[in-house]
C-alpha cells in the first residue's frame, strides 16, 4: 500500500495519474464520483445530470437572451431559420445564466477533487445549433503546465438527437500522446491561422485509422453533461437534419498553479510558449501563470523572440501542493 499516492505524481492530474487505482482509493469518494472518475480515467469522459435545481429557468433565461441574436424572431428557434450567429463565446461577462452555469459550484468542487487542484471556469461556448467541427482536442487550443489540467463540461439545454449533430468522440483517446508541434515538425511561434486546429488533421486521423477505436455520439437528454479529458478526441458529427437545434453551454476549465498557454502558436523546446491571460468566470479576476508558486509572466515586445523563459518575475506562493 503506498502511504501518500498523490504525493508521487503532484504534476499530473488524479484521473490520469499511471498509480489510479492507488490513488483512487486513497482520496474518499462516494460511489457516484468514483464511477466518474473511473470513466474519465478509461474513456476520457463521463456523463452525470446537471446539479443545478434551477436549470430549466436558466434555459429559458438563455433562449430569451440569445435567440433574438441569433436572427431567429420567435420563441420556437428552429435551426431551419437560419440563425446569422453560430456560437457565443464567454457570453458569462454579460448574462447571469450563463455564469451561474459555469460556476456552479457542485461541478467545480468535482473537478477539484478528481484532478487534484482546484479548479477555474475561464471560457464560455454557447451554441443553438451543431458545430459540426472535426474532431480535435483541446490540448492544442489551451494547454497547461503541468499539462492535462484543462478539461470541458458540455451541458444539454435541450433534447439532442442524432440529426442536430451531436458531440462526438472517441473513447479511450486521451490516453494517447498529446500531438504537438514539435511531433509534426511544426513552427507555431507567431505564426497566423484561419483554422488553428488544422495542422493537425492529418495526426489525428492517421491515429484513429491505426488504433480503431469507438467512435461514440451523445445523445443527450435536456439537463445531461459530459465531462471530457484535455486530450479526448472529440467534435460535432454531421446535422443530417437542418430543422434541428442543439442548445448546449460549454464550459472549459483550468485548475491552479499552472501555466496555461496555447499550443499551437508556442514552440515549447525554444521557451517560446504563447500564454494566456486567462479570468476566473466567478468574478472575472485574473488568474496568475504559476510554475510550482512562481509567477511568470511574458517579456516586453522587443524580447519576446528570445522566449518568455526569459522574463520571469517571482512571486513564491508557498509549497507547491
Amino acid at each position: 500500500m503506498i502511504a501518500d499516492p498523490f504525493a508521487l505524481f503532484p504534476g499530473v492530474p488524479l484521473i490520469e495519474s499511471p498509480i489510479f487505482q492507488s490513488v483512487i482509493d486513497s482520496i474518499g469518494l462516494n460511489d457516484q464520483k468514483r464511477s466518474i472518475a473511473e470513466e474519465l480515467n478509461r474513456k476520457g469522459y463521463a456523463v452525470f445530470d446537471f446539479p443545478d435545481p434551477e436549470l430549466d429557468r436558466r434555459i429559458e433565461g438563455l433562449r430569451r437572451c440569445f435567440v433574438p441574436e441569433c436572427g431567429i424572431r420567435d420563441a420556437d428557434a428552429s435551426a431551419a431559420k437560419n440563425p446569422t450567429v453560430g456560437r457565443f463565446q464567454d457570453a458569462w461577462r454579460y448574462d447571469d445564466d450563463v455564469r451561474a452555469i459555469a460556476v456552479n459550484e457542485a461541478v467545480i468542487e468535482l473537478l477539484s477533487k478528481l484532478w487534484g487542484r482546484r479548479a477555474f471556469a475561464f471560457q464560455t461556448l454557447n451554441f443553438p445549433v451543431g458545430t459540426q467541427q472535426h474532431v480535435h482536442t483541446d490540448s492544442v487550443h489551451f494547454s497547461s503546465i503541468p499539462e492535462r489540467f484543462m478539461c470541458g463540461v458540455w451541458v444539454a439545454l435541450e433534447d439532442i438527437d442524432a440529426g442536430a449533430g451531436p458531440l462526438c468522440y472517441y473513447s479511450g483517446s486521451h490516453k494517447w500522446p498529446i500531438i504537438s508541434n514539435t511531433m509534426i515538425s511544426r513552427r507555431g511561434w507567431q505564426s497566423e491561422l484561419e483554422t488553428a486546429q488544422e495542422p493537425y488533421h492529418d495526426a489525428w486521423n492517421a491515429m484513429v485509422a491505426e488504433h480503431q477505436p469507438p467512435f461514440e455520439t451523445f445523445l443527450a437528454k435536456k439537463g445531461q453533461a459530459l465531462i471530457w479529458c484535455a486530450n479526448l478526441l472529440h467534435g460535432g458529427s454531421p446535422r443530417t437534419d437542418p430543422t434541428r437545434t442543439r442548445w448546449s453551454q460549454v464550459t472549459h476549465y483550468f485548475f491552479e498553479d499552472c501555466i496555461y498557454y496555447t499550443p499551437v502558436f508556442s514552440d515549447e523546446a525554444l521557451g517560446r510558449l504563447a500564454l494566456r491571460e486567462v479570468f476566473d468566470v466567478i468574478d472575472g479576476t485574473r488568474k496568475p501563470n504559476l510554475y510550482l508558486g512562481e509567477e511568470i509572466l511574458p517579456p516586453p515586445p522587443e524580447k519576446q523572440k528570445q522566449g518568455l523563459w526569459r522574463a520571469v518575475k517571482t512571486k513564491m506562493r508557498g509549497k507547491a501542493k
